[in-house]
Protein backbone atom coordinates (compact mmCIF):
# COMPACT_ATOMS: atom_id res chain seq x y z
CA UNK A 1 0.00 0.00 0.00
CA UNK A 2 1.50 3.62 -0.64
CA UNK A 3 1.26 6.42 1.66
CA UNK A 4 2.20 10.23 1.26
CA UNK A 5 4.87 10.69 3.24
CA UNK A 6 7.31 13.90 4.15
CA UNK A 7 10.45 14.63 5.85
CA UNK A 8 10.19 16.46 9.37
CA UNK A 9 12.05 17.52 12.52
CA UNK A 10 11.09 15.24 15.55
CA UNK A 11 12.11 14.59 19.03
CA UNK A 12 12.19 11.47 20.69
CA UNK A 13 13.56 12.37 23.66
CA UNK A 14 13.90 15.83 25.60
CA UNK A 15 17.70 17.69 25.32
CA UNK A 16 19.87 19.66 24.17
CA UNK A 17 19.89 20.74 19.93
CA UNK A 18 21.15 17.30 19.26
CA UNK A 19 18.07 15.50 19.99
CA UNK A 20 16.19 17.30 16.70
CA UNK A 21 16.14 14.11 14.00
CA UNK A 22 15.21 14.56 10.94
CA UNK A 23 12.57 11.62 10.17
CA UNK A 24 10.39 10.13 7.58
CA UNK A 25 6.63 10.39 8.67
CA UNK A 26 3.36 10.68 6.81
CA UNK A 27 1.90 13.68 5.52
CA UNK A 28 -1.12 14.78 7.78
CA UNK A 29 -4.52 15.15 6.32
CA UNK A 30 -6.40 18.48 7.39
CA UNK A 31 -9.49 18.29 9.29
CA UNK A 32 -12.75 19.87 9.15
CA UNK A 33 -11.58 23.75 9.36
CA UNK A 34 -8.27 23.12 8.28
CA UNK A 35 -6.33 23.35 5.09
CA UNK A 36 -3.05 21.11 4.13
CA UNK A 37 -0.28 23.63 3.61
CA UNK A 38 2.77 22.68 1.79
CA UNK A 39 5.47 24.30 3.73
CA UNK A 40 8.43 27.18 2.78
CA UNK A 41 9.76 28.45 5.79
CA UNK A 42 9.88 28.29 9.56
CA UNK A 43 9.54 30.61 12.23
CA UNK A 44 12.21 29.60 15.13
CA UNK A 45 11.00 30.53 18.50
CA UNK A 46 11.62 29.98 22.08
CA UNK A 47 8.42 27.58 23.05
CA UNK A 48 10.69 25.32 20.10
CA UNK A 49 13.32 24.80 22.61
CA UNK A 50 10.84 24.73 25.57
CA UNK A 51 9.51 21.93 24.50
CA UNK A 52 12.57 20.65 23.38
CA UNK A 53 14.28 20.48 26.38
CA UNK A 54 11.24 19.34 28.61
CA UNK A 55 9.55 22.37 29.46
CA UNK A 56 12.08 22.49 32.63
CA UNK A 57 11.75 26.55 32.85
CA UNK A 58 7.92 26.79 32.71
CA UNK A 59 5.84 25.99 35.57
CA UNK A 60 4.15 22.60 35.73
CA UNK A 61 0.88 24.19 36.08
CA UNK A 62 1.19 25.74 32.66
CA UNK A 63 2.90 23.07 30.85
CA UNK A 64 0.69 21.97 27.66
CA UNK A 65 0.55 17.70 27.50
CA UNK A 66 1.88 15.94 24.81
CA UNK A 67 3.45 12.58 23.80
CA UNK A 68 6.55 11.82 22.14
CA UNK A 69 7.38 11.55 19.33
CA UNK A 70 6.97 15.01 18.69
CA UNK A 71 7.18 17.20 15.78
CA UNK A 72 7.68 20.40 17.20
CA UNK A 73 7.13 24.43 16.08
CA UNK A 74 4.38 26.96 15.70
CA UNK A 75 5.05 29.34 12.89
CA UNK A 76 4.86 29.01 8.57
CA UNK A 77 4.38 30.50 5.93
CA UNK A 78 3.71 28.33 2.82
CA UNK A 79 1.02 27.52 -0.17
CA UNK A 80 -2.38 25.88 0.31
CA UNK A 81 -2.36 22.31 -1.17
CA UNK A 82 -6.00 20.81 -0.17
CA UNK A 83 -8.67 22.47 1.36
CA UNK A 84 -11.26 20.59 4.63
CA UNK A 85 -14.65 20.62 4.58
CA UNK A 86 -16.28 23.78 5.90
CA UNK A 87 -13.24 25.91 5.14
CA UNK A 88 -14.31 29.52 3.69
CA UNK A 89 -11.50 32.42 2.81
CA UNK A 90 -8.69 30.27 1.41
CA UNK A 91 -8.52 27.83 -0.91
CA UNK A 92 -5.69 25.71 -3.01
CA UNK A 93 -2.92 27.69 -4.33
CA UNK A 94 -3.10 30.70 -1.96
CA UNK A 95 0.30 31.57 -0.35
CA UNK A 96 -0.21 31.88 3.78
CA UNK A 97 1.56 32.74 6.97
CA UNK A 98 0.59 31.48 10.91
CA UNK A 99 0.89 30.71 14.40
CA UNK A 100 -0.70 27.40 14.91
CA UNK A 101 -2.26 26.00 17.44
CA UNK A 102 -0.81 27.98 20.22
CA UNK A 103 -0.26 28.31 23.15
CA UNK A 104 -0.78 23.99 22.45
CA UNK A 105 2.30 22.30 20.68
CA UNK A 106 0.43 20.90 18.26
CA UNK A 107 1.35 23.06 15.73
CA UNK A 108 4.15 20.31 14.18
CA UNK A 109 5.39 23.04 11.67
CA UNK A 110 9.09 21.62 11.47
CA UNK A 111 8.03 20.02 8.34
CA UNK A 112 7.33 20.02 4.51
CA UNK A 113 3.37 19.97 4.86
CA UNK A 114 1.53 20.70 7.95
CA UNK A 115 -2.67 20.47 8.54
CA UNK A 116 -3.59 23.88 9.53
CA UNK A 117 -5.98 25.17 11.53
CA UNK A 118 -7.90 28.09 8.82
CA UNK A 119 -8.38 30.33 11.52
CA UNK A 120 -5.22 30.64 12.68
CA UNK A 121 -4.30 31.80 8.98
CA UNK A 122 -4.27 34.59 6.84
CA UNK A 123 -3.04 35.46 3.56
CA UNK A 124 0.74 36.23 3.39
CA UNK A 125 1.93 39.58 2.38
CA UNK A 126 2.12 40.25 -1.37
CA UNK A 127 5.37 42.51 -0.53
CA UNK A 128 7.42 39.83 1.26
CA UNK A 129 8.52 36.53 1.08
CA UNK A 130 7.77 33.17 2.67
CA UNK A 131 11.41 33.46 5.10
CA UNK A 132 9.98 37.34 6.14
CA UNK A 133 6.36 35.52 6.56
CA UNK A 134 7.50 33.04 8.63
CA UNK A 135 9.65 35.21 11.05
CA UNK A 136 6.14 36.65 12.01
CA UNK A 137 3.38 35.17 13.38
CA UNK A 138 4.23 34.75 17.31
CA UNK A 139 6.48 37.18 17.80
CA UNK A 140 4.30 40.23 15.79
CA UNK A 141 0.84 38.80 17.51
CA UNK A 142 2.67 38.56 20.94
CA UNK A 143 3.25 42.49 20.18
CA UNK A 144 0.06 43.05 18.85
CA UNK A 145 -1.59 41.71 22.20
CA UNK A 146 0.37 43.41 24.38
CA UNK A 147 0.29 46.29 22.80
CA UNK A 148 -2.23 47.01 20.62
CA UNK A 149 -5.52 44.60 21.30
CA UNK A 150 -5.46 41.14 23.23
CA UNK A 151 -7.89 40.22 21.04
CA UNK A 152 -9.96 37.22 22.93
CA UNK A 153 -11.28 36.57 26.43
CA UNK A 154 -9.53 33.23 27.24
CA UNK A 155 -7.52 33.68 31.40
CA UNK A 156 -4.09 34.10 31.36
CA UNK A 157 -2.36 31.20 33.29
CA UNK A 158 0.15 33.71 34.81
CA UNK A 159 -2.37 36.03 36.13
CA UNK A 160 -5.82 36.54 36.98
CA UNK A 161 -6.73 39.93 35.67
CA UNK A 162 -7.19 40.23 32.25
CA UNK A 163 -4.79 42.34 30.44
CA UNK A 164 -5.64 45.70 29.43
CA UNK A 165 -3.02 47.53 26.81
CA UNK A 166 -1.63 51.13 27.20
CA UNK A 167 -3.28 53.42 24.61
CA UNK A 168 -0.59 54.62 22.89
CA UNK A 169 -0.21 58.34 21.46
CA UNK A 170 2.25 61.14 21.06
CA UNK A 171 2.49 61.99 24.88
CA UNK A 172 3.15 58.68 25.71
CA UNK A 173 6.68 56.90 26.34
CA UNK A 174 7.51 53.40 25.70
CA UNK A 175 10.90 51.56 26.69
CA UNK A 176 11.00 48.00 24.83
CA UNK A 177 14.07 45.93 26.70
CA UNK A 178 15.72 43.41 24.49
CA UNK A 179 14.47 45.62 21.13
CA UNK A 180 16.53 43.56 19.11
CA UNK A 181 15.10 40.26 19.25
CA UNK A 182 11.52 38.52 17.60
CA UNK A 183 9.00 40.25 19.67
CA UNK A 184 11.39 43.49 20.80
CA UNK A 185 11.92 45.24 16.88
CA UNK A 186 8.19 44.46 16.33
CA UNK A 187 7.06 46.06 19.23
CA UNK A 188 9.31 49.26 18.73
CA UNK A 189 7.91 49.36 15.34
CA UNK A 190 4.23 48.83 16.37
CA UNK A 191 4.52 51.65 19.01
CA UNK A 192 6.34 54.05 16.47
CA UNK A 193 3.12 53.52 14.17
CA UNK A 194 0.65 54.33 16.98
CA UNK A 195 2.62 57.73 17.93
CA UNK A 196 4.83 56.98 20.78
CA UNK A 197 7.98 57.73 22.00
CA UNK A 198 10.04 54.69 22.16
CA UNK A 199 13.34 54.14 23.97
CA UNK A 200 15.04 50.72 22.89
CA UNK A 201 17.40 48.75 25.37
CA UNK A 202 19.70 46.31 23.62
CA UNK A 203 23.70 46.07 23.25
CA UNK A 204 25.64 48.50 21.73
CA UNK A 205 26.07 46.08 18.16
CA UNK A 206 22.12 46.84 17.47
CA UNK A 207 22.47 50.29 17.87
CA UNK A 208 22.32 51.57 14.37
CA UNK A 209 19.37 48.46 13.51
CA UNK A 210 17.00 49.75 16.09
CA UNK A 211 17.45 53.78 14.99
CA UNK A 212 16.70 52.40 11.58
CA UNK A 213 13.61 51.26 12.82
CA UNK A 214 12.33 54.35 14.50
CA UNK A 215 13.81 54.36 17.77
CA UNK A 216 13.91 57.75 19.46
CA UNK A 217 16.65 56.89 21.90
CA UNK A 218 18.79 54.13 22.76
CA UNK A 219 20.39 52.63 25.53
CA UNK A 220 23.29 50.10 25.36
CA UNK A 221 22.66 48.19 28.84
CA UNK A 222 26.29 46.84 28.65
CA UNK A 223 27.51 50.51 29.28
CA UNK A 224 24.45 51.73 31.86
CA UNK A 225 21.54 50.54 33.39
CA UNK A 226 18.65 51.87 32.11
CA UNK A 227 17.32 52.03 35.62
CA UNK A 228 19.58 54.30 36.61
CA UNK A 229 19.13 56.34 32.89
CA UNK A 230 15.56 56.56 32.66
CA UNK A 231 12.40 57.96 34.79
CA UNK A 232 9.10 58.69 34.01
CA UNK A 233 8.09 56.56 31.13
CA UNK A 234 4.83 55.43 30.83
CA UNK A 235 5.27 51.63 29.64
CA UNK A 236 7.42 48.95 29.80
CA UNK A 237 7.55 46.02 27.41
CA UNK A 238 10.10 44.03 29.31
CA UNK A 239 10.84 41.04 26.24
CA UNK A 240 13.86 39.68 28.98
CA UNK A 241 12.03 39.19 31.96
CA UNK A 242 13.90 36.99 34.31
CA UNK A 243 14.57 37.94 38.19
CA UNK A 244 15.99 41.45 37.06
CA UNK A 245 12.18 42.52 35.78
CA UNK A 246 11.44 44.10 38.59
CA UNK A 247 14.38 46.69 38.15
CA UNK A 248 11.96 48.17 35.30
CA UNK A 249 9.50 49.36 37.87
CA UNK A 250 12.00 52.41 39.05
CA UNK A 251 11.90 53.99 35.06
CA UNK A 252 8.05 54.17 35.56
CA UNK A 253 5.74 57.24 36.09
CA UNK A 254 3.47 57.42 38.50
CA UNK A 255 0.52 55.20 36.59
CA UNK A 256 2.63 53.48 34.46
CA UNK A 257 2.68 49.82 33.78
CA UNK A 258 5.30 47.10 33.14
CA UNK A 259 4.43 44.31 30.68
CA UNK A 260 7.30 41.17 31.36
CA UNK A 261 6.65 38.88 27.90
CA UNK A 262 8.58 36.37 29.86
CA UNK A 263 8.32 35.38 33.76
CA UNK A 264 9.21 38.37 36.16
CA UNK A 265 9.27 38.14 39.60
CA UNK A 266 7.29 40.87 41.34
CA UNK A 267 5.90 42.15 44.92
CA UNK A 268 2.65 43.57 44.89
CA UNK A 269 3.82 45.77 47.95
CA UNK A 270 6.43 47.68 45.71
CA UNK A 271 4.24 48.20 43.16
CA UNK A 272 1.41 49.66 45.07
CA UNK A 273 4.75 52.07 46.51
CA UNK A 274 5.40 52.73 43.09
CA UNK A 275 1.73 52.96 42.07
CA UNK A 276 2.35 51.20 39.01
CA UNK A 277 0.63 47.95 37.22
CA UNK A 278 2.41 44.88 36.06
CA UNK A 279 0.48 42.67 33.41
CA UNK A 280 1.11 40.07 30.78
CA UNK A 281 -0.76 38.11 28.37
CA UNK A 282 -0.77 34.91 26.95
CA UNK A 283 -0.43 35.13 23.33
CA UNK A 284 -2.60 32.99 21.18
CA UNK A 285 -3.36 32.31 17.80
CA UNK A 286 -5.44 34.63 15.63
CA UNK A 287 -5.49 34.59 11.67
CA UNK A 288 -7.65 37.97 12.09
CA UNK A 289 -4.73 39.94 14.10
CA UNK A 290 -2.09 38.19 11.60
CA UNK A 291 -3.99 39.42 8.70
CA UNK A 292 -3.84 43.05 10.03
CA UNK A 293 -0.28 42.70 10.78
CA UNK A 294 0.10 41.55 6.82
CA UNK A 295 -1.45 44.82 5.90
CA UNK A 296 1.54 47.12 7.85
CA UNK A 297 3.94 45.10 6.23
CA UNK A 298 2.69 45.32 2.72
CA UNK A 299 2.12 49.18 3.73
CA UNK A 300 5.98 49.33 4.75
CA UNK A 301 4.69 50.79 8.05
CA UNK A 302 6.68 47.66 9.75
CA UNK A 303 9.31 45.09 8.79
CA UNK A 304 10.68 42.08 9.58
CA UNK A 305 14.34 41.28 10.33
CA UNK A 306 15.80 38.05 9.58
CA UNK A 307 18.80 36.95 12.03
CA UNK A 308 20.02 33.89 9.84
CA UNK A 309 18.44 31.12 8.20
CA UNK A 310 19.23 27.08 8.17
CA UNK A 311 17.85 24.49 6.43
CA UNK A 312 15.02 22.51 7.53
CA UNK A 313 17.24 19.85 8.13
CA UNK A 314 19.90 21.58 10.16
CA UNK A 315 17.52 22.50 12.86
CA UNK A 316 19.69 21.39 15.27
CA UNK A 317 22.43 24.38 14.39
CA UNK A 318 19.32 26.55 14.16
CA UNK A 319 18.90 25.94 18.11
CA UNK A 320 22.18 26.14 18.23
CA UNK A 321 22.39 29.75 17.22
CA UNK A 322 19.45 30.17 19.07
CA UNK A 323 21.36 29.19 22.04
CA UNK A 324 23.87 31.67 21.55
CA UNK A 325 21.71 34.87 22.24
CA UNK A 326 22.21 38.50 20.70
CA UNK A 327 19.50 37.47 18.35
CA UNK A 328 18.54 40.63 15.74
CA UNK A 329 15.28 39.96 14.41
CA UNK A 330 14.29 36.11 14.02
CA UNK A 331 15.91 32.54 13.03
CA UNK A 332 14.03 30.75 10.09
CA UNK A 333 14.12 27.77 8.83
CA UNK A 334 13.88 27.10 4.67
CA UNK A 335 12.16 24.33 3.23
CA UNK A 336 12.92 22.80 -0.16
CA UNK A 337 10.36 22.64 -2.81
CA UNK A 338 10.81 18.86 -4.00
CA UNK A 339 8.52 16.29 -4.77
CA UNK A 340 6.56 14.47 -2.54
CA UNK A 341 7.67 10.84 -1.71
CA UNK A 342 6.35 7.64 -1.47
CA UNK A 343 7.03 4.34 0.46
CA UNK A 344 5.35 1.23 1.16
CA UNK A 345 3.12 0.35 4.01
Amino acid sequence: MATNTMRAIRLHEHGGPDVLHYDEVPVPDPGPGEVLVRVHAVGVNPPDWYLRDGMSNLPPETRPAFDLPVVPGTDMSGVVEAVGADVDGFSVGDEVFGLLRFPSFDGHTYAEYVAAPASDLALKPAGIDHVQAAAVPMSGLTAWQFLIEVGHDHPSPFQAAKHRPVPLGPDVTVLVNGAAGGVGHLALQLAKWKGARVIAVASGRHESFLRGLGADEFIDYTRGRPEDLVHDVDLVLDTVGGSESNRFLRTLARGGALFPVFFGEFEEEETAELGVTVSGAQVRSNGAQLAELGRLLDAGAIRVAIDSTFPLEDARAAHERAAQGHIQGKIVLTVAQGTRRFSDA
